[in-house]
């Protein structure tokens, strides 16, 4: 059956009725660009996070895991170019005061925006006489920083200015001299890190797509110069073979060569991966080669050696850097929109998220047949404990009829469920001590041991 196509509203929602994800500080109004994971959304992003750090990190002999702090030497952000060139382009509505995205104003006007200078940008708004979604008169655009300013304590009788970190790629090359007189590693390795960051977006937008607290799952891998290309293009199949095994579709998937003035000032190349999120692509990931920008840049500010030592031939290089990075909500919210469905079965219209196991909140779901037989229940419990010993996430589920615990499980994502009647208690000898396992995406159900279900949720993770 063909995917049916769902709208940003329905998973938003979904989301809410479910407790994936809240609104930030709701009670309050709210905080725009701010969201609270609830229990399943913080279980789907811990998933995928774990998924993530397995792949990259775990699993790979080059890889080196830090945690670097989110508030940093505010010369950190002067040298990487944030200070003078983290900019949007704002405008600002002339009665009501409220700011917006000159860009994204142009492009839902049809404007391709590539390369664009400010002044360019207020003439096409001139030009295709664009207003504010109140329709009122817009400023001309002006570059607003987009990184959030604070300061700590008492610095020689006055306080020191410092930021939140746009983001956290900067703690990896500030590490780098820690890594290497450490770990000794040889060349080529990374850095790997999974951190929050944080950006003043004017207008954020799209549920989870563009808010201001955002988390990023990134890599550093240092080379030499000579072997970016090769590096490059394995870089970008294993971001690929990410993307598929966490369960996104081939077509859900668009590479996008950044062109000439659209590359950032330390890239030489950088091929973005965008997802089809409704209401059409947009981006979810990227992969860059930042040559020896950085640390070049920090060695110079700090005066401190950042060049690697090559341990059999002496030879001192800046290494180069290929960067692929990953955006965690982005991913939650693709995962939501990938796993979205909506069938038939048993004559019944229902919701289904087909999420991979791996990264499913609830890996399955045990119930007895009736909640009123104790001895239902006791085996019921019994079952559930020894799967558990397999994952701690299976839930347990006695409201209401089956056909309703199932359509709730459906609803999550939760790959099995397992039901205990009085066959299982040996009401029928030749089925003493097996459950009933059905299957999430097709409703079909078949008669196990529990050591068989057992290893169906082993395989499956």
């Amino acid at each position: 059956m063909e995917k049916k196509p769902i709208t940003l509203d329905t998973i938003i929602a979904l989301s809410k009725r479910r407790g994936f994800i809240f609104p930030g500080s709701e009670v309050y109004g709210g905080l725009a660009g701010t969201f609270d994971y609830g229990p399943l959304g913080l279980a789907l992003k811990k998933n995928i996070e774990n998924l993530w750090w397995r792949t990259f990190v775990d699993l790979r002999d080059d890889m080196y895991g830090i945690e670097s702090a989110i508030l940093m030497n505010p010369k950190v952000w002067e040298t990487s170019g944030h200070v003078g060139g983290f900019n949007d382009p704002l405008v600002i509505d002339q009665k009501t005061n409220k700011r917006y995205r000159a860009d994204h104003l142009l492009e839902e006007a049809g404007v391709d925006v590539a390369g664009m200078s400010l002044a360019d940008m207020g003439a096409a708004i001139a030009e295709k006489g664009i207003k504010s979604p109140e329709g009122n008169p817009l400023s001309d655009p002006q570059q607003f920083n987009m990184m959030f300013k604070t300061s700590v304590g008492s610095i020689e009788g006055g306080e020191m200015p410092v930021y939140l970190r746009p983001e956290t790629a900067q703690g990896m090359f500030v590490n780098f001299k820690n890594i290497q007189d450490s770990y000794h590693p040889k060349l080529p390795f990374g850095i790997a890190q999974i951190g929050t960051s944080f950006r003043n977006e004017i207008a954020p937008r799209e549920f989870l797509f563009r808010v201001r607290e955002l988390e990023i799952m990134e890599l550093e891998y240092f080379i030499t110069e000579a072997e970016w290309e090769p590096l490059f293009e394995q870089w970008r199949t294993q971001m690929l073979a990410w993307f598929s095994a966490i369960g996104y579709a081939a077509d859900d998937i668009k590479e996008v060569e950044v062109e000439g003035g659209d590359l950032a000032h330390y890239s030489k190349r950088t091929l973005d991966f965008y997802f089809k999120y409704p209401g059409g692509y947009k981006e979810i990931g990227g992969l860059a080669y930042r040559t020896d920008f950085d640390l070049s840049n920090h060695m110079e500010a700090t005066k401190e050696d950042l060049r690697y030592l090559d341990p059999e031939t002496g030879e001192k290089t800046v290494p180069h850097v290929i960067e692929p990075t990953f955006g965690l909500g982005r991913h939650v919210l693709a995962s939501l929109v990938a796993a979205y469905d909506e069938d038939d079965l048993g004559g019944e219209t229902r919701v289904v998220l087909r999420l991979p196991p791996a990264i499913a909140p609830i890996k399955a779901m045990v119930a007895p047949l009736l909640k009123n037989k104790p001895e239902l229940v006791a085996k019921a419990r019994e079952v559930r404990a020894e799967l558990q010993k397999i994952h701690p996430a299976i839930a347990w589920d006695d409201n209401g009829n089956v056909g309703k615990r199932y359509r709730r499980q459906d609803e999550i994502g939760t790959p099995f469920c397992i039901t205990i009647d009085f066959d299982t208690l040996g009401e029928n000898p030749d089925l003493l001590d097996t459950v009933t396992l059905r299957h999430r995406d097709t409703g079909e159900q078949e008669r196990l041991t529990v050591a068989e279900v057992a290893e169906r949720i082993r395989t499956s993770l």
